[in-house]
């Protein structure tokens, strides 16, 4: 009973930090699998999986309701990310996992650095697209996710943006489609491990639901701002928390 209230517990903090605060917020599904839930490193990266993959997927559908969603852009980004996927949950099933999440910690401390003092990446008309970079940053962001089990939002939406001129609420949409193409290719590269626990994936997809409406409730009521500082601020905490925790082992 305490796993599955913890579950729904953190399922609803994720799903209102999504709410609230947007790309990133499922970034903190991993450490809380393993050190919260108890879940194997492997297992954890695995089951996050689902839960990234669904939750994009449940919140793309309101934005391709209203045409927010450039389905080829998505389909090329998340097409090349498939062999990422693949790749990169190979790479998973071969790293011993107190090294996953050292490299995990250092990637949260990268993402909080970027949303503390990174500034939302703007269309300049004039510059021309380099529309080459879609299907590289498809391929990292699609290792990036079968190893670590993470979306990669905060590097898809910039792509979109800068390398194909996307509006910022286009590109959202169009990166959560990616998210949950890649997610399901790692799904798919994971089947042969039987590393998903789909229970506790399920209760986190549960308290998701009810975290994530809340949040879009209380987003507009909250400073943007503030509260994106914060989370990074809480984001690199954890990271810095997994780099100490199992950085001492190669000391």
């Amino acid at each position: 009973m305490a796993t599955i209230a913890a579950a729904i517990f953190f399922g609803v903090l994720i799903g209102l930090l999504l709410g609230m605060v947007g790309g990133g917020g499922s970034i903190l599904t991993v450490p809380i699998l393993v050190y919260v839930i108890g879940l194997g490193v492997h297992e954890a990266t695995a089951t996050s999986l689902i839960i990234v993959g669904a939750t994009a997927l449940f919140g793309a559908v309101p934005h391709a309701m209203e045409g927010r969603v450039r389905v080829p852009t998505a389909l090329l980004f998340g097409g090349s990310g498939i062999a990422g996927a693949f790749a990169g949950t190979w790479l998973n099933q071969r790293v011993d996992g107190q090294m996953i999440l050292l490299l995990f910690g250092i990637l949260m401390v990268v993402v909080a650095a970027r949303m503390a003092f990174g500034h939302r990446p703007k269309v300049d008309p004039a510059e021309p697209r380099k529309t080459w970079i879609v299907p590289l940053a498809g391929l990292a962001v699609g290792v990036m996710t079968g190893f670590f089990g993470v979306g990669g939002g905060f590097l898809i939406v910039p792509a979109l943006v800068l390398a194909v001129g996307l509006p910022m609420r286009m590109a959202v949409g169009t990166s959560l489609v990616v998210i949950a193409i890649n997610s399901g290719a790692g799904i798919v590269a994971h089947l042969g491990t039987g590393g998903f626990d789909v229970a506790v994936a399920g209760l986190f997809l549960i308290g998701g639901a009810v975290g994530g409406n809340l949040g879009g409730r209380l987003a507009g009521r909250v400073n943007e701002a503030k509260l994106s500082r914060g989370f990074a601020a809480l984001v690199a905490a954890v990271g810095v928390f997994l780099i100490l925790r199992n950085g001492a082992g190669f000391a």
